[in-house]
């Protein structure tokens, strides 16, 4: 199967589930704010590296707007995982 055909929401979806199934609503929140944070810090990892490598070619500008709307998705993520934990009663 090519990367064309693979099915990423579904893929991304079981994922979800089976780190919520079965969890109080206040872990699955903390589960999923923790995922997302990762997630997000992942992508502008691998956007701003890619960003950089591409610098005065075609695409470089693509990247840089992944680059850029990934930092603004860090830290809202971030602040989804600090109350989620909140919730929890965890500090972070």
């Amino acid at each position: 199967m090519s990367e064309g055909e693979r099915d990423f929401q579904a893929e991304a979806d079981a994922v979800l589930a089976q780190l919520t199934n079965g969890r109080a609503p206040v872990e699955a929140s903390m589960a999923l704010a923790v995922l997302a944070n990762r997630a997000a810090a992942r992508l502008h990892t691998l956007s701003r590296h890619e960003a950089a490598e591409r610098k005065d070619q075609p695409d470089w500008p693509a990247w840089a707007q992944l680059q850029n709307a990934a930092r603004t998705m860090v830290l809202q993520a971030s602040t989804c995982r600090d109350l989620a934990a909140r919730l929890l009663g965890h500090k972070l």
